[in-house]
This record gives C-alpha cells, sequence and structure tokens, in this order.
C-alpha cells in the first residue's frame, strides 16, 4: 500500500498524460521513467495543469499557490525541459508537451548531469523499442499523424517542382521560421548509451519558432541562422538521412533528421509500415527497369526497407536484378533516387494528395477527434468534480454510434454537444 502512496502522484500524472491525444499507456517502465524525471510532487502539480496554453496566474490558482512560489515552480520545470514557456500575444504563457514529440525527447537533447541519462536512456529503449504499447498508441491511433516525411528538394525535377507546395519544403520552413534551434539527436543520442547508435551526425535536430525560442532559453538547443541551419539540411543529405516534421502547414516545431536505424519514426515505418504510421510525402519513386543494373544501392540506403531487389527476368542473363518499391510503405522521401548512380530512378507525383492540417491547433483538435478525447478539451478544468463529471459523460457519448448519438442529444437537449457531434461527420 505505501509503495502505491508514495505513486499516487505519478498515477495522477499518467492519467493528467493519457487526456491528451499522443499519450504515454500506463506501464511500470513508465513510471520508472517518470520517477528519473519528477518529482513526485511535481508530478502531483503537473497532473493538474489545463490542456491548453495557461500563464502563471491560472497554475497558481490551480495549485493554491502565491505567485511567487507558482513562477518558481514553473520556471524550474522549464529549465529542466518539462514544461515550455511561449510568448503569445505579448503575454508569457505555458504548456505541458505531450511525452513526444515532447519531454522524453528534451531529456536527451542536450548533455546533462542532473539526471542519469544512460539509465534513462536503458528505461526508453524497453519502453519504446521492446515494449510496442506506446509506439503503436504514438502512430496508429486515429487517422492524423503526428509527423510527415519532406521530400529531399534536390532530387526534383523540374516538373516536381510545381507541384510541391511551400509548406512540402524543408527549405521553406527554414527561411521563415521566426526562430531555429539545433540540439542533439534523441534517438542517436539514446541509441548510444544503449551501444545501438549509427555514424550518422547528432547535432542536426531542428525546431522552430516559439518552440525553439524556449528550448534556447533553456538552453536545449544552440540558436543559428538560416544559412547555417540549411547547411545543416545539406549535410542530412549527404548522409541520406530523412527528414520527418511536425505534420502542418503552419508555424512547423520540429524537423529531425532521421535514420533508418535509430530513430523512432522510420522504425516504425519498418514494423508497421502498411498500416502507414506516417504521413508520406506526395511523391513515390519509379524505377526505370531497363536502365536499372541491380546495384542495391537504393535497398541500402531506404529506411523503411521499401526499395528491394526482384529478377530482372533477362533470358540472357538469370542472375541479373532490379529495384522494385514497394508503395505501400515508401514514404516518398527520395533518398533512393539520390543514391542511384546511374540516374534511374525519378519520382512521380501520388494519385492522391496527403492532406496536411493547418496548423498545431487544427492537428490535435483533428487527433482528440479521432482518438476520442475531444471531451478532454471542452472540460479542461480537471480540478472542478463537474468538469470532470461532464468530460466523462461526454466522452461516452462521442463514441456512440450515430443514431444513438442523436437519441443522448434530444435527451440532453444540449445545443453544444450537437454541435460537436456533427463536427466528428466533417
Amino acid at each position: 500500500m505505501a509503495h502505491h502512496t508514495n505513486r499516487s502522484g505519478y498515477m495522477k500524472l499518467t492519467d493528467r498524460l493519457n487526456r491528451f491525444p499522443l499519450g504515454a499507456p500506463p506501464s511500470e517502465l513508465l513510471y520508472k521513467i517518470l520517477e528519473m524525471l519528477f518529482s513526485e510532487k511535481e508530478a502531483r502539480l503537473v497532473s493538474l495543469l489545463p490542456l491548453r496554453l495557461f500563464n502563471a496566474k491560472k497554475a497558481g490558482r490551480v495549485w493554491k499557490m502565491d505567485r511567487f512560489s507558482t513562477q518558481k515552480i514553473l520556471d524550474e520545470l522549464c529549465d529542466r525541459g518539462i514544461l515550455m514557456d511561449i510568448e503569445k500575444n505579448g503575454r508569457q504563457v505555458y504548456c505541458l508537451p505531450p511525452p513526444m514529440a515532447g519531454f522524453f525527447e528534451f531529456s536527451l537533447m542536450r548533455v546533462r548531469d542532473d539526471i542519469d541519462q544512460k539509465v534513462l536512456s536503458e528505461l526508453y529503449y524497453q519502453y519504446i523499442n521492446v515494449e510496442d504499447d506506446f509506439i503503436k498508441d504514438l502512430f496508429l491511433d486515429g487517422e492524423t499523424r503526428l509527423g510527415r516525411v519532406f521530400v529531399h528538394e534536390p532530387v526534383l525535377s523540374q516538373e516536381n517542382a510545381l507541384h510541391v507546395l511551400d509548406y512540402e519544403r524543408a527549405t521553406e520552413v527554414i527561411k521563415t521560421a521566426s526562430h531555429i534551434g539545433i540540439s542533439t539527436c534523441y534517438c542517436r543520442h539514446k541509441m548510444a548509451h544503449v551501444g545501438l547508435d549509427c555514424d550518422a551526425p547528432k547535432e542536426i535536430c531542428m525546431t522552430f519558432n516559439a518552440s525553439a525560442a524556449s528550448l534556447v532559453k533553456h538552453g536545449f538547443a544552440r540558436q543559428v541562422d538560416v544559412s547555417e541551419c540549411l547547411g545543416l539540411l545539406e549535410t542530412a543529405y549527404e548522409n541520406n538521412l530523412v527528414h520527418f516534421g511536425d505534420n502542418v502547414r503552419e508555424g512547423v516545431n520540429f524537423i529531425c533528421n532521421c535514420c533508418g536505424c535509430c530513430c523512432e519514426a522510420m522504425i516504425a515505418g519498418r514494423k508497421l509500415g502498411i498500416l502507414h504510421p506516417v504521413h508520406t510525402t506526395n511523391f513515390i519513386p519509379q524505377v526505370q527497369d531497363a536502365a536499372c543494373k541491380g546495384c542495391s544501392k537504393c535497398v541500402s540506403v531506404c529506411p523503411v526497407e521499401a526499395m528491394i531487389l526482384v529478377s530482372a527476368n533477362d533470358p540472357n542473363d538469370p542472375k541479373k536484378k532490379k529495384a522494385r518499391v514497394n508503395e505501400e510503405i515508401c514514404l516518398g522521401c527520395g533518398v533512393c533516387a539520390r543514391v542511384c548512380p546511374d540516374d534511374c530512378i525519378s519520382l512521380r507525383s501520388r494519385a492522391k494528395r496527403v492532406i496536411t492540417p493547418l496548423n498545431t491547433a487544427h492537428q490535435v483538435m483533428l487527433m482528440a477527434i479521432e482518438r476520442g478525447k475531444l471531451q478532454n478539451f471542452i472540460f479542461d478544468n480537471q480540478v472542478l468534480k463537474s468538469h470532470r463529471a461532464l468530460a466523462a459523460v461526454l466522452g461516452v457519448v462521442l463514441k456512440l454510434p450515430p443514431i444513438k448519438q442523436v437519441m443522448a442529444s434530444q435527451q440532453m437537449k444540449s445545443r453544444y454537444l450537437d454541435a460537436m457531434i456533427r463536427s466528428l461527420k466533417l
């Protein structure tokens, strides 16, 4: 009983994390991770914070603390990469990011000695790479995905370039960002501590805009200008890294430059590829069979094993191979076209364009609707028993079949509920 009493704050924090669309399935490993990142008191306090942006005054009201004590705790949590502080309309507001992309990653985006990063990395590896509940929850639940792939721009033909929108270009994200930060790659840093990292550059994780401003302010990222960031993008090209970024059109928060062996999104792509855990680009590679010599370079660089070698069916050379793309799992990144020594791989437009949410608010609301968690945003003040009760009721109603939704709506006489149900049909 005492053990569970000591963990009550972490259990409440786990409940809070899972009210957000991107949560973390409870497990013994998760509790060990949270115990490394939070004190029990901090876990209890953070569990009370709203899902939406909040200011220090609101946090103090929820925590029943004076302004000075509240501000001190908020600053300490920001300094450790648990919370993010953002300037919005001239005032300071805060948010608790999800575990990923969020405070799990921030804990390894710089070298630090206030936590044992080797032990933490080993826990992350077991929780994320060995157990698969977290990855399935993160990448498979609902239709709207956490991230999307950016095409390798140097391999685009002039015709391709006409069909690429600005928000689909990593270069455009970099050029238009208000702030740019560069950090250590969380994935390769984690894998280094378990002896499984590769030789790809580690200081190449890119954050942008308000997220970058907060991470730079608290020492989790190094501020760089557009020129240096574009140079790092070139380094990513040279190392055949895939650009995996925020699945929004406006205000992109991050672009990771991913290898196939260490990075969570690429590992998910290999494990769960046919289930489409990552939004692809709007391109697909095509191979000129007659020119392909079967050298296998495209196969070796594909991060999700979408490129394979098959028989060329050449009667004069029975052993001859040619490259073949599995379009069901291909990300459309273009890395294969970059490494082809005979220029026999080119990109063509997909038959159906991939839809990208407008901004983070749009993305989160779509995810909340798809994952049955919209009620948590409508009744966000979980300190109030009335909000908890209403959230529970609405959560049940929004999961009902359409006919039963109508019946529940009529019984509750709620115009607001009608609007929420209608929004599910958009």
